[in-house]
């Protein structure tokens, strides 16, 4: 008698993801990245310029104290705060640079400004309160405001101002639900700086209004072009008790894959944020630290490495402003900091190109110069601003003019079919 084969029938795998989760939006940033290096190993001379990295090493000097730390033992776990002998040179930096004053306890470094920003997000809002974000916008401000389930509230800015905030435009949006405003200065996407004078008149609308904290995004801090300057939101009067201030290493420091950024803010919300990291990641890597305290011994503002850096850097947006000032039906904002230029084609949408289609957006354009002009940028979109794209120009100056010449060429297939105004 044969035995009888039983068939037991698996049941279906729950394979749902959380809807919280779900809302979210990938990253074009790294989307673009990820494509332009998809071709690049296929063979491909892809020229990418959308990735928010400085093309230079980490400073020596920064180098050598990480590998010191590895070599002298310093490889194991940290307090989840932090180092004490790093928080207090942040500290230090914090009083001699901006003029903020915080104790070790009112600091706590994270895994990358990135990082800090998502906890602060996650600690400060609830489900139902509207966190305020100026367009264009850095992509991740968004995102995080979804998954802390609060609702992203997008307040648009004009290239004819420089692609800063209107005092009026945030004053006409606060209400009851408004938890927290997300200023980034200088600016990811468009360089833009903002005045002290016009932070002071945001600082008085927010002042208003009791429930309103501000997150301040100052990680490109240095990184900033004269007469420019620099202006910590805290430092205005009223602000500290109501503001958290995010920086890092990764940007001045040509640091970003030692991973390591700070949070600054009042003890109460410092410690909310560290309960998190806690749960999450705890501290960030001890070698990082130690690289990061040498980072803030260069001297002031950087020292000699960082100014040396940003002298580059100006060079480069130089080059680049002219070369688009002399595109027909091209809008430029020029930056006063950090390393992005926010081009506005939206005069060449509506083009039609024989064997590509219609450019009928910012993602289309940006396509069709990643087929035409093998460059990849950074659609608008990504930002909250589909009129515009992203280049960053934290590259060579000999591959920004050869990205330059190629971009040239293919949009001399298009011509703008609208007038520019």
């Amino acid at each position: 008698m044969q035995p009888r084969t039983v068939v037991v029938r698996a049941e279906a795998v729950d394979a749902s993801i959380s809807p919280r989760v779900s809302s979210l939006r990938p990253s074009k940033t790294m989307a673009i990245t990820d494509q332009a290096t998809a071709l690049r190993q296929a063979g491909v001379p892809v020229i990418g310029l959308a990735a928010g990295e400085p093309d230079f090493d980490t400073p020596a000097a920064i180098a050598e104290a990480g590998m010191n730390a590895i070599r002298d033992g310093s490889t194991r776990y940290t307090p989840n705060a932090g180092t004490m002998e790093l928080r207090k040179a942040i500290c230090k930096k914090l009083q001699d640079e901006n003029g903020l004053a915080y104790t070790p306890d009112q600091v706590l470094v994270s895994n990358g400004a990135k990082q800090c920003i998502t906890q602060a997000v996650l600690a400060v809002c609830s489900p139902g309160d509207e966190v305020l974000i100026p367009a264009p916008y850095w992509v991740s401000y968004p995102e995080m405001a979804r998954l802390a389930g609060a609702s992203p509230v997008i307040l648009p800015t004009s290239i004819s101002d420089n692609y800063l905030l209107k005092p009026e435009s945030l004053a006409s949006v606060i209400n009851e639900n408004s938890r927290l405003l997300i200023l980034c200065s200088p600016s990811n996407p468009t360089g833009s700086v903002y005045p002290k004078e016009q932070l002071e008149e945001i600082a008085d609308i927010v002042r208003k209004h009791p429930r309103l904290l501000v997150l301040s995004d100052e990680i490109y801090e240095h990184i900033i072009y004269q007469p420019a300057k620099h202006t910590s939101f805290a430092s205005l009067p009223g602000m500290w008790e109501r503001t958290l201030t995010v920086n890092g290493f990764s940007k001045a420091f040509a640091m970003t894959g030692w991973r390591l950024g700070y949070l600054a803010a009042p003890k109460h919300f410092v410690s909310a944020c560290g309960k998190i990291q806690s749960q999450f990641t705890s501290g960030a890597s001890s070698i990082s630290q130690k690289a990061g305290l040498a980072a803030l011994n260069l001297g002031y503002a950087g020292g000699e490495a960082v100014s040396t850096m940003v002298k580059a850097f100006q060079e480069r947006r130089d080059y680049l402003v002219r070369s688009f000032r002399e595109l027909p039906g091209v809008k430029v904002s020029e930056p006063q900091g950090a390393f992005y230029l926010f081009i506005d084609f939206s005069s060449y949408y509506g083009s039609e190109v024989e064997g590509f289609g219609t450019i009928k957006d910012s993602e289309s354009l940006c396509l069709f110069l990643l087929e035409k002009a093998q460059v990849a940028l950074v659609p608008g979109d990504a930002f909250g601003d589909d009129k515009g794209v992203r280049i960053s120009y934290a590259a060579a100056l000999s591959t920004l003019q050869t990205a330059m010449e190629k971009i040239k060429e293919a949009m001399a297939l298009l011509r703008p079919p609208v007038a520019a105004k």
